[in-house]
């Protein structure tokens, strides 16, 4: 079943709705604090799916992947993060938000209302970006963690698309290549960890770490 943008919105299990306005307010701020520290480069994003949910699947190497990634798609974007950092109040409030969803990766029961709600967002069709290696790897590609991508395509066969992050430059400013790889779907006959694999070549290409 493919994620289609319904047009009307879905009661949540956990009330968890990004505020659009805070969102759209928070990117300009973003940009702003970013710029004199980054030069932003984006290929790809054209390719992306105008209408309809899709899973983004970006490199992750430091914090400011997050904003960057933000800035770099047209699309404004659920980011599933660890449940540690929506522990404080109220930084927890902020994040969720801005599009937050909190996992728990050793326990998923614990954060299982927010795993409902980020189902339910996609059938409207919300564009979610998953950090597939779950925390930092600099200057290399870590393994892909399965688990979600199993929990989404129980409901949905979204389009998942790999998104490479590159860091290039040591002086004042340094510049950031964000590549947009082409979105696909996990084959029938291909298995998650295959196409988990798959992705990860992907990823590791588009960041230039092949």
């Amino acid at each position: 079943m493919d994620v289609q943008g319904s047009g009307r919105a879905t009661e949540l299990f956990a009330g968890l709705r990004r505020n659009d306005f805070l969102y759209t307010a928070m990117r300009l701020f973003a940009g702003l604090v970013l710029k004199p520290f980054f030069r932003l480069r984006v290929q790809g994003a054209g390719g992306l799916p105008h209408d309809g949910g899709y899973v983004l699947l970006p490199k992750h190497q430091r914090w400011e992947d997050i904003p960057l990634l933000g800035l770099a798609c047209p699309h404004r974007l659920y980011y599933v993060a660890k449940h540690e950092l929506f522990a404080a109040e109220p930084g927890g409030w902020l994040l969720k938000s801005l599009g937050g969803v909190p996992l728990h990766r050793k326990n998923p029961l614990k954060t299982k209302r927010y795993l409902r709600d980020l189902l339910a967002l996609m059938a409207e069709g919300h564009p979610v970006a998953v950090f597939p290696e779950g925390t930092y790897f600099q200057g290399a590609v870590g393994p892909g963690q399965t688990g979600l991508v199993r929990f989404i395509l129980k409901r949905y066969s979204p389009l998942f698309v790999p998104v490479g992050i590159a860091y290039r430059g040591g002086g004042p400013v340094c510049e950031v290549h964000v590549r947009f790889g082409r979105g696909c779907r996990v084959g029938a006959a291909e298995g998650v960890d295959v196409f988990m694999e798959r992705m990860m070549r992907q990823i590791a290409d588009l960041s230039g770490l092949a």
